[in-house]
């Protein structure tokens, strides 16, 4: 996993964040839910390939 990943990972962290606080203080409360479902999902495919990686090696490790 490269820095640039973890920076794009707190950027959408800190944009869901803000985004989810200022819907909820205007009384939307289900567009916050879904903004940061969004943000979620975002950052769960881009976590996927690593974690295939992980348990691939773990796998030639462990000779399984």
């Amino acid at each position: 996993m490269t820095i640039q990943m973890i920076f794009k990972i707190a950027a959408v962290g800190i944009l869901v964040s803000v985004l989810n606080q200022v819907l909820k203080h205007s009384g939307r409360e289900d567009q916050a839910y879904l903004t940061s479902l969004a943000g979620l999902i975002l950052v769960l495919f881009w976590i996927i390939p690593y974690v295939a990686e992980l348990f691939e090696t773990i796998q030639e490790l462990f000779g399984l």
